[in-house]
């Protein structure tokens, strides 16, 4: 059995924590739910395994040259990377406010870049200028790997800053 991660996190900086271990984690929208009675917010995500990937590994990126014959998955060797579904639980929850998502559209699939948290609101941070903002009476955040982990060939790979982020970050694009 592989490792496997089970945190909590009661304030900003055990959310820098989860933030890390959430990194680049793939989220389908059809695994999101804000239980509004319960005061809950719940999501399911994709999680790469960052923690097993070899060291200095760089992101294969490879594309096929022209005129080069097609690559068989059977032939590019075993998998170096893993991803684990992982449940994600927040508790004491106001309000949910979202910004760049379709929440009818189901099939839509986040990637998770991090997490922001002030002691009154959790902002989870997606590419394409998505956000889930959770308005908290206090942080109460519960974070598990569940079952078991699976290969993958694909390293989530950090090219140039997006505008929007260039621009947050007082950079001209």
């Amino acid at each position: 059995m592989s490792s496997s991660i089970k945190l909590r996190a009661h304030d900003p900086l055990d959310m820098e924590v989860i933030a890390a271990w959430l990194q680049d984690a793939l989220v389908p929208l059809a695994d999101v739910a804000y239980l509004k009675r319960d005061k809950r917010f719940v999501l399911v995500a994709n999680r790469f395994k960052w923690e097993s990937a070899p060291p200095g590994t760089p992101p294969n990126l490879q594309e096929a040259a022209p005129a080069s014959d097609a690559r068989f998955e059977d032939e590019a060797g075993e998998p170096a990377f893993q991803r684990v579904n992982c449940g994600v639980c927040f508790d004491r929850v106001r309000a949910v406010r979202t910004r760049g998502l379709d929440l009818k559209n189901k099939d839509h699939i986040l990637n998770l870049l991090t997490i922001d948290a002030a002691p009154d609101a959790v902002t989870l941070l997606f590419s394409g200028d998505a956000a889930i903002r959770l308005e908290v009476a206090a942080i109460a955040c519960h974070v598990e790997d569940l079952g078991e982990p699976w290969p993958t060939r694909w390293q989530p790979a950090h090219g140039e800053a997006e505008p929007a982020e260039r621009e947050k970050a007082g950079h001209e694009g």
